[in-house]
Parts: structure tokens; C-alpha cells; sequence
């Protein structure tokens, strides 16, 4: 089981540790005794480098490597050849350890109350108690200890980046202009993904004249009805060739270049949500529809809002946490059986703010609420109801009422971008500095990582 906490964006974690630019935040290593499988062997430990007067054992190397390998399995991808990788796992480290020890002696530091409330976060995020989180972790072959101790790396990691680069790094409006200008003019089709979905009337090679006439015309007609704001998975189903009816007759998300140059003439100045004039192909005539439209280069420009309800009991002396989720099991099912009004609910048992309102917590875009409510909130379709889950704040049963696609005010894109490029700079920075920093290092290598 792999656990996650975020203090670093991955494009800067990355350049503070060189690890893949996809493993965001803190996740939890695998097993010191579980390194063997990545030699297939069982290795004695040993010195593989010192970095002023710290060493860096094998064990860490192979439980790094593995982690990565782990990392690399859970998306699908293939990782680099192991010689290479461990390679770059062990300049990973030496890193990472030219820096702790920059932050240790220049008086930053993570107390003990900082890495209690990392780990109680964790447990949180992963809907864990404490104690199932270290039973977890002895499971994966890592002591308390060990797992504290790489908690408080990472704040210290964090500190350093807030105290040394954060204030060096500014993004000024003419920053923005530049980058927007240059995006929007962009040729690159490969920079665009689209989605389109379409009805095809098709047009069979022995069609006479007349009959193409007629399958024209017919097209027009569910082309107005389109337009016209009719269902367009329901024109797919009634009109649509069979062969091109899959999936509502959307085509998918791609590159704009993997598309028909006719599809992308066609659609090229169209908003999600419009439909293109008829496109005449070997095929037949196709009605278009933009399902979706995202320039690679530029952050998106509307977000998924979600409009939620729920029920929140504190823990206390006089509640256990058991308590309160047997309490909120107890609802959930009062709402199955269509005994009980979830508002009602609320307005009598919930213990936040929002039970006058009945738990109504209106519309909220991504990163409105703590990341443990926000995952399972993301997972439930419109109507449903959770199991109780942890959170930072108690316990809560949450309920999807609905969700929309919101555009972004022009203020908010533009704050979208000038976060694009803060992070994109403070990555060329880290960069820029962590190779400073390891220069001046006195940094020994000794007996290569098995």
C-alpha cells in the first residue's frame, strides 16, 4: 500500500530529489527487506557513498529504487533499465542529503509537533486510524521510526524551499501576456487535444446522386436538431451508422493531429458544446459535435464544481470515533430505506456549520476542501451517499447532489497561468541551486549499489 502527503509540487520535488516528475508529494518506501526483489537476491548492507561525513547505505538505494519501480507499475509504465536507474536513484539521494544537511545547519528545523501532525494527516488522506497507519508500515517492512524520520525530511525539504526560493521567484503580468499570446498562437496541432463526438450518416459507394441527395438532406435535419439543443447521444443511438455509435458516438480525447484535417477545419473555432457545419467525408456526412477542447500548453479553463451535502460528528470524550461511525453507518441506512430526509438530518445530528442549512455545502471547485473529503467526494455519482470517512475536522457522511462544468473567469485563468509558471520557475531554480549546492559538497563514492 503506498500513502501519499503533499508538500511539494511534483515538478519541484523532482529537482529536489531527482526523483520521476510524477511522484507527487511524500509516498511511503517500501520494505528495507523487500529491496531483494530488485536483484532478485537478498544483499548485505553497505557504505555506496558519503556525502560530507553521512553515508548512503545499499539498503537505502534498493528501498528507493523499489519504490520508484512501484511507482512506475501502479501507471502503467515501463521503468528505465535497472543499471540506469539505480544510478539515478543514487545521485537521488546524494542530493537530497546536500540539502538536509544545508537546511540542518543553517537552524531549520521540523519539530516533533510538525511530524505528528504530517502522520495524523496521512492516516486521514488514507481513511486510516493511527494505529492501522503503523501497522501498515511495519507491514511494508518500515519501523515507526523510519517512517517519522522521512516524514520530517520532507519538512525540512519544504522549509527550505519556502525559506531560500519561494521569495527569489516572481511571475509579473507581462509574464502571463507572453505566455497566453504565445499558446494562442500556437500551429502545433499536437498541442491541442479534442474530443468529438459525432452522428454519421453513411453514404455507400454504389449511392446514386438522388440517394446521396437524400441521406444530405437527412443529415441536415439532425444537424438542426443538434443545434437546436436535442440530446446528441440520443441522435448517435437513433441515426448513427452502428458502426459509429460506441460511447454516445464520442471519438475520445486526442491530439488534434490524430484526427481528419476536415474534423479539425471544422472545428477549429468552435467552444465545447457547439456543433460544426456537415463535414462530407468517404464515409458519409458527419454531424460534429466539440465534447471537450484543451490546449496542452495552457492550464484548464473551467473546472468541475461539485455540489455537496453531509453529516459531521466530532469525536469526544463522550463520542469514541467507533461511535460516531456506527452513527453515521446508521444513517446511511435510514437513507437507503427511505426512512429519513438527509437535510433533516443534518439540521438534528451534524455537528459543523452547515447543519442549519440542512449540511448544504453549495458549490465548490477542486481544492475547496481537504484532500481526504475531497477523494471520496470525487468518487461518488450524483445522488449517492458515502461510507463515513475520516478527515482532519471528525467524521462525515457526504452526499453528491450534483455536478457542472464552471468557466473560469478570465481573472482566475490568468491566476491559473501565473501558478503554471511560478512552479515551472521554481523548478528551473531548484534546479539551478541544488547543482550549486551539491558542488560545493565534499561527496565520496565508494562500492557501486547491488
Amino acid at each position: 500500500m503506498t500513502f501519499s502527503f503533499k508538500f511539494l509540487s511534483g515538478a519541484v520535488l523532482a529537482c529536489l530529489l531527482g526523483a520521476p516528475a510524477q511522484a507527487q508529494g511524500l509516498r511511503l518506501p517500501p520494505t528495507a527487506g523487500a529491496a531483494s526483489t530488485v536483484t532478485g537476491t537478498a544483499t548485505s548492507d553497505f557504505i555506496v557513498a558519503v556525502v560530507n561525513s553521512a553515508p548512503i547505505t545499499n539498503a537505502e538505494v534498493q528501498r528507493e529504487v523499489l519504490r520508484v519501480q512501484q511507482q512506475y507499475a501502479a501507471q502503467r509504465r515501463s521503468p528505465p533499465e535497472l543499471q540506469r536507474l539505480t544510478a539515478e536513484t543514487l545521485e537521488r539521494l546524494i542530493n537530497q542529503k546536500v540539502l538536509l544537511q544545508f537546511a540542518f545547519d543553517t537552524g531549520i528545523k521540523a519539530e516533533d509537533t510538525a511530524v505528528d501532525l504530517a502522520t495524523q494527516s496521512i492516516a486521514a488522506q488514507n481513511q486510516l486510524t493511527l494505529a492501522q497507519l503503523y501497522q501498515q508500515v511495519a507491514a511494508d517492512g518500515l519501523s515507526a521510526g523510519q517512517f517519522r524520520a522521512q516524514l520530517r525530511d520532507q519538512i525540512l525539504l519544504q522549509r527550505l524551499r519556502e525559506r531560500d526560493l519561494e521569495p527569489r521567484v516572481r511571475v509579473t503580468d507581462l509574464d502571463i501576456d507572453a505566455y497566453l499570446q504565445a499558446q494562442q498562437n500556437t500551429q502545433d496541432l499536437s498541442k491541442l487535444d479534442i474530443n468529438l463526438a459525432q452522428v454519421l450518416i453513411a453514404v455507400p459507394e454504389s449511392a446514386t446522386g438522388e440517394q446521396v441527395q437524400a441521406l444530405q438532406e437527412k443529415a441536415r435535419k439532425v444537424l438542426e436538431r443538434a443545434r437546436a439543443g436535442d440530446d446528441f447521444a440520443t441522435l448517435v443511438r437513433d441515426f448513427s451508422d452502428p458502426t459509429a455509435q460506441a460511447n454516445g458516438g464520442q471519438l475520445g480525447l486526442r491530439s488534434a493531429d490524430r484526427y481528419p484535417d476536415s474534423f479539425v477545419e471544422a472545428t477549429r473555432q468552435l467552444a465545447p458544446g457547439e456543433v460544426a457545419n456537415l463535414v462530407r467525408s468517404l464515409a458519409g456526412f458527419h454531424i460534429l459535435k466539440v465534447v471537450e477542447k484543451v490546449n496542452v500548453g495552457l492550464p484548464a479553463m473551467s473546472v468541475t464544481q461539485s455540489h455537496t451535502r453531509h453529516i459531521l460528528l466530532r469525536p469526544s470524550a463522550q463520542l469514541s470515533e467507533a461511535q460516531a461511525r456506527a452513527r453515521l453507518l446508521d444513517f446511511k441506512k435510514q437513507l437507503q430505506a427511505g426512512q429519513a430526509d438527509f437535510a433533516a438530518l443534518a439540521r438534528e445530528h451534524s455537528q459543523d456549520g452547515s447543519a442549519a442549512q440542512g449540511g448544504d455545502l453549495g458549490w465548490a471547485s477542486p481544492g475547496m476542501f481537504v484532500p481526504e473529503f475531497e477523494s471520496v467526494m470525487n468518487q461518488l455519482a450524483p445522488g449517492e451517499v458515502s461510507e463515513p470517512l475520516l478527515s482532519r475536522f471528525g467524521l462525515h457522511l457526504v452526499q453528491l447532489l450534483e455536478r457542472r462544468q464552471a468557466k473560469l473567469s478570465q481573472a482566475e485563468q490568468r491566476e491559473s497561468v501565473r501558478a503554471l509558471l511560478r512552479e515551472k520557475k521554481l523548478a528551473e531554480a531548484m534546479q539551478t541551486w541544488t547543482q550549486e549546492m551539491r558542488g560545493r559538497a565534499y561527496v565520496e563514492l565508494r562500492d557501486a549499489p547491488l
